[in-house]
């Protein structure tokens, strides 16, 4: 006698562990450790997924499971999909493959909705994104949710000139959501040796507006914000305020201290780097975390004592480099992958093609994030510095 489909899903189902969606709702609002797994289509989780759910469709789930979830056998596993079929063959599956504690979710997703348990919608990655960050996703270090990260990134550029050139286009290109540019600077055709966002027809325009139009050419998918203005104790906190990383790709001194000591007094951390010559170097400086920039130079340098690029000249190649050392940190902090630049600098000579490290440590006396810091309020130090614009010195 032939056995129907329906009566192998009974079979599979008195063979294999069954959860209901109040019980893995009190498991996760209890903070068990529980690994969740969607196995539904990708069209059918657009609708709507359980928060901090695992989303494999459930002809990749075999394969995907261990890079994923998890390889731990003994490790508890609740699988769901739309109405509680599709799991139950899933988790036979798993328990096949060796998982010792895998359960099936009774009523799947419409069980959950329907017992008016919270779920999200939205945020995940629509079939142009698949397509365009298809290189991130197979990467286990960043997949499908790193990209999702990456996507609700809001990070500030400070300066738009040879540093902050490099570091937007592989922002933009990255898919980092939300990009600020701020600088009060026009393109300058002297400019165009080095500043790779900008070209001949842009001679004249306010770099930010060159720059955004640029970026979203680039990766139309992402939110350029321009700040065609100078940086200011007035404005700082205003303009930092909807960016959760600062870029500092700006090499003058007023702005720079200006930069650091808004971001420890704000808790946010920055990507640093400088370039003078033949030679850069990045750092990051993250607040509670490590050292800040008045850890290395408490006070700024007498007006004159250290030329700017305008003076000394930059190698035209040399803001790539750096620039690309400080979007790569930059991706690092938003995926929480790597070991980013904290509490050291990364030196680089670009005529002996060398790079040296340094170690950097916070200083207990520092004024702002020293155990006592004497500077609580912003100071502009344009006066004593006496330098120009937020990007000359930068490229």
């Amino acid at each position: 006698m032939s056995v129907t489909s329906s009566q192998l899903l009974s079979k599979v189902k008195q063979d294999i562990a069954e959860v209901t969606a109040e019980q893995v709702q009190k498991q996760l609002g209890a903070g068990a450790e529980i690994h969740l797994v969607d196995v539904r289509e990708r069209d059918e989780v657009m609708d709507g997924y359980i928060s901090g759910a695992a989303l494999i469709p459930r002809g990749f789930l075999e394969l995907n499971i261990e890079e994923d979830v998890t390889m731990d056998r003994s490790a508890e596993i609740v699988l769901y999909c739309a109405g509680g079929n599709r799991s139950a063959l899933a988790a036979r599956d798993l328990a096949f493959m060796g998982y010792e504690n895998v359960k099936s979710m009774i009523g799947g997703f419409k069980g959950w909705k329907d017992a008016g348990y919270q779920f999200e919608q939205g945020g995940l990655l629509s079939e142009d994104d698949m397509q365009r960050y298809a290189r991130h996703i197979i990467l286990p270090e960043v997949g499908e949710g790193g990209q999702q990260k990456l996507l609700k990134g809001r990070v500030l550029l400070v300066g738009a000139g040879g540093l902050g050139c490099p570091t937007a286009l592989y922002l933009a290109a990255a898919g980092v959501g939300q990009i600020g540019l701020v600088d009060a600077d026009v393109v300058d055709k002297s400019n165009l040796q080095r500043q790779v966002l900008f070209g001949e027809s842009d001679v004249g325009r306010p770099k930010v507006e060159a720059a955004r139009d640029r970026l979203l050419d680039l990766n139309p998918g992402i939110d350029v914000r321009t700040h065609y203005e100078l940086l200011t104790s007035h404005n700082i906190y205003d303009v930092m305020a909807e960016y959760d990383i600062i870029v500092n790709g700006c090499d003058n001194f007023p702005t720079r201290y200006l930069v650091n000591d808004a971001a420890v007094l704000t808790g946010k951390p920055v990507v640093d780097g400088s370039i003078f010559r033949f030679e850069g170097q990045a750092t990051v400086y993250v607040p509670g975390e490590g050292p800040c920039y008045r850890c290395l130079y408490p006070e700024p340098p007498p007006p004159g004592e250290v030329p700017s690029c305008a003076e000394g000249g930059v190698l035209g190649v040399l803001p790539g480099t750096v620039g690309l050392m400080q979007a790569t940190e930059v991706v690092k902090l938003i995926l929480g992958e790597g070991k980013p630049l904290i509490g050291r600098v990364l030196l680089y000579d670009a005529m002996d093609m060398k790079f040296r490290e340094l170690k950097l440590r916070r200083d207990s006396e520092c004024p702002v994030c020293g155990d006592n810091p004497t500077v609580t309020e912003l100071i502009d130090y344009q006066q004593f510095c006496g330098l120009p614009s937020q990007s000359e010195a930068a490229g």
